[in-house]
């Protein structure tokens, strides 16, 4: 078996309201949100999405 590269890569955790689109700045902000009876957010209305970010690399290859 061959040594795989590592890639540097960042991950980012965006957390997000499904219906309205408002991103927050973590889950305990959202949590916050709900929890507050002046808004009609419920925890059915949670979304998570997680961002991947791979740094370039240049492929050094060889054809015959």
């Amino acid at each position: 078996m061959t040594d795989l590269k590592k890639i540097p890569a960042q991950a980012k955790e965006i957390v997000k309201h499904k219906r309205t689109g408002v991103i927050y700045t973590d889950k305990a902000a959202f949590d916050a949100d709900v929890a507050d009876s002046n808004t009609d957010t419920t925890a059915e209305d949670f979304q998570q999405d997680l961002e991947i970010t791979v740094a370039s690399m240049t492929v050094d290859g060889e054809t015959q």
